[in-house]
């Protein structure tokens, strides 16, 4: 935990709170890592780092596997814990799901990374 949360970047709000490895705005919503934004000094705005659930940085073309079950909307029965996922494809998603991949038997979809290491 940070002792001195950095203000936010977007508005410069001083009320920033940490959300597990996020810091949050609570005015604007802006959510950001705080490493990524002071660590190098240099410009990362363009890159993100995306992590899995253990902790390892993921990119694309990584394969993973899937760490519990997951219900899938429309399919009588969800992906299974221990799932291997090829050739992942890391994207801005909505709530989330930032790894856009193809699940054997289930088609194209998207995943959080928070469901997922690397394999």
């Amino acid at each position: 935990m940070l002792e001195n949360l950095p203000p936010c970047p977007k508005c410069s709000c001083e009320y920033t709170y940490e959300m597990n490895a996020l810091v949050v705005c609570p005015e604007c919503g802006h959510e950001w890592v705080p490493a990524e934004a002071g660590a190098d000094g240099g410009d990362l705005a363009g890159e993100r780092v995306v992590k899995d659930a253990v902790g390892n940085v993921l990119q694309d073309g990584d394969s993973v596997v899937v760490v519990k079950a997951l219900k899938v909307k429309g399919s009588p029965s969800g992906i299974k814990a221990g799932t291997k996922v090829r050739n992942i494809r890391l994207v801005d998603g909505v709530d989330g799901h930032d790894i856009d991949c193809k699940v054997d038997g289930f088609g194209a979809m998207q995943l959080k990374s928070s469901v997922v290491k690397k394999a």
